[in-house]
């Protein structure tokens, strides 16, 4: 996706771009930074991270928007694409000593235009709640560092709630707070609620109730980012390990894990239907993760450092949604999506009942965007293809194509002419005999697909008899056994997190023996997108991506806050 000419074109930052949807065009008058405009020397200082709240009030220009650079804290009137943003007049403006914000949080519940709710983390290990409309500073937490004296890395608000708010620190503790509560004067003292594989969460005790309410130690070195699930109801964390882990945050369960390529994960978010889980970090990949199916459905290479953050564009994202529990009925087609888990309220069954009656499937779309420290901007589109790579299957049960995103390059040797590209490549062209998907199901269940040389997926849909099958695209010549490994591993079967916390606990010391697995597959046996566009729109490093209804807005550590004016909004 490099830019046409020269190397000096190479370096020129874009001011616009061009999707499907139109142009996206950067308002230069729009433009947020310190009173100054001065670009900030950020050489060791901690991301510019920006929160954004509505606080709904009669001008129509309610939305208000928070920013940190080094040690000062800035607190602006976001006037958006409609008016130039006035920089000499910030509602509120801090500058802090000896410790540096490193990110914040609004409260959406109890925002009013007398009155906000605002997080912020500190380097140091502090949280700050302040008002930043009163100009009040209400409460610290943790102020003498007794519960963790490590950089906070994330803050957020417990959705729904006036009271709940999350630490996330680079200790790898998370720490659930009360603004009720005090922290009391002496180091918390705790008491095991529930342990798992790679997390374990503690409960304070004391005979006053106190802060923190809940501990959780999660993974191995810093938390780096944690999001909560579009419902509120699940907890998505990624972890220096390489680890997404994703809780189910009231029962305190581990729901499923992903390792990343390699490195650590930087970043997390949540499709707006909670579907999906997009991560970001230092393989430079964006890899998208199915909340259903608890596994990797892509993979998203664009960016040539590091991945800052991921965010899901809920305005250009479209899902055709139906009653969320209907099923379809078994006389009619139906796509398996989930490899035998009885599973029907996802959006893919729901999609899929629609795939079923028509020759055509309904459109779906999801729209996400990464920026890193490449200092680029990539937007991606996560399509039907991906999303459903079973296309109805006919009476005949024909075979379909799984990974039509990566087809094997030019001149690869070893694949079968006549097996349409679908069969697994082994050194003599041998095949492994199918194995069948499920404990209960004889080999005699699976019938030949058609093409001699494949490997039938033989799972039978849970309360639908009809069959799915599971063809792969193999980039590279292999060996049987890591094939036999690779394809039918158990872990995709299960839906106990007991056998997935036992599949984290053989592999959780060897990061070589993720790779191949459900936790990690191979790059040949998951589809790999391609950015729809990938621009350079910074000199420095990119911190800040958030998809606004009539923009885009970026930040780079120099300290500019920048908004892009989504097609026909200017």
């Amino acid at each position: 996706m490099a830019a046409e000419g020269g190397g000096k074109e190479m370096n020129e930052i874009k001011t616009q771009f061009t999707t499907r949807e139109g142009l996206y065009k950067l308002l230069s008058h729009s433009e947020y930074s310190r009173p100054n405009r001065v670009p900030f020397n950020s050489q060791g200082s901690n991301p510019v991270r920006v929160s954004f709240v509505n606080v709904n009030d009669q001008s129509g220009n309610g939305d208000r928007l928070c920013f940190n650079v080094g040690r000062e804290l800035y607190f602006y009137i976001y006037k958006g694409v409609r008016k130039a943003a006035d920089l000499s007049k910030p509602i509120d403006k801090r500058i802090y000593k000896g410790t540096q914000p490193t990110c914040h949080d609004f409260n959406h519940l109890t925002a009013t235009a007398e009155s906000v709710s605002l997080l912020v983390g500190f380097s140091a290990g502090q949280v700050q709640l302040i008002d930043p409309i009163k100009k009040e500073t209400s409460k610290l937490f943790n102020e003498e560092r007794l519960i963790d004296k490590s950089r906070v890395t994330c803050v957020k608000w417990v959705p729904g709630s006036e009271s709940l708010f999350l630490v996330a620190h680079s200790s790898g503790n998370m720490y659930l707070y009360n603004v009720e509560h005090t922290c009391g004067t002496t180091a918390p003292h705790y008491q095991l609620l529930k342990q798992g594989e790679s997390f374990a969460v503690h409960t304070c005790k004391s005979k006053s109730t106190r802060n923190p309410l809940l501990k959780w130690t999660v993974g191995e070195g810093a938390l780096n980012e944690f999001a909560f699930s579009p419902d509120g109801k699940f907890l998505a964390c990624v972890s220096q390990d390489g680890f997404l882990r994703v809780f189910n945050f009231d029962s305190v369960e581990l729901h499923g894990t992903m390792k990343s390529y390699f490195g650590g994960l930087l970043c997390v978010c949540w499709s707006p239907d909670g579907k999906y889980i997009v991560t970001g970090g230092e393989d430079d990949l964006v890899t998208v993760w199915s909340f259903v199916d608890c596994r990797v459905i892509a993979r998203g290479h664009g960016h040539k450092s590091w991945v800052s953050v991921v965010a899901f564009d809920p305005y250009t994202t479209s899902v055709e949604e139906s009653d969320p529990m209907e099923f379809s009925g078994s006389d009619e087609d139906f796509q398996d999506l989930h490899f035998g888990r009885d599973r029907a309220n996802s959006t893919q069954s729901r999609l899929s009942k629609r795939n079923s009656t028509d020759s055509r499937p309904v459109s779906v779309t999801y729209r996400f965007g990464s920026v890193g420290q490449d200092t680029q901007l990539c937007l991606w589109d996560l399509t039907e293809d991906i999303l459903f790579p079973h296309q109805p299957l006919s009476r005949a049960r024909t075979h379909t194509n799984v990974m039509n995103a990566t087809s094997p390059p030019a001149g690869s040797s070893g694949t079968n002419p006549g097996s349409n590209g679908n069969s697994i490549t082994t050194p003599g062209n041998s095949v492994p005999p199918p194995l069948p998907r499920s404990n209960s199901l004889p080999h005699s269940a699976v019938s030949n697909a058609g093409s001699k040389s494949s490997v039938m997926d033989g799972a039978i849909a849970s309360g639908v008899s009809k069959f799915a099958t599971l063809s792969l695209h193999d980039r590279k010549e292999r060996h049987h056994e890591k094939d036999h490994k690779r394809n039918h591993s158990m872990g995709h079967i299960s839906s106990k997190s007991s056998d997935k916390l036992n599949l984290v606990t053989k592999t959780k010391t060897d990061p070589a023996k993720t790779l191949g697995t459900p936790l990690c597959p191979r790059m040949e046996d998951v589809p790999l997108l391609e950015p729809l566009i990938c621009k350079k729109i910074a000199h420095e490093r990119l911190t800040v991506l958030i998809f606004l209804e009539d923009c885009i807005v970026t930040a780079c550590q120099e300290g500019f806050i920048c908004t892009w004016a989504r097609p026909g909004k200017v």
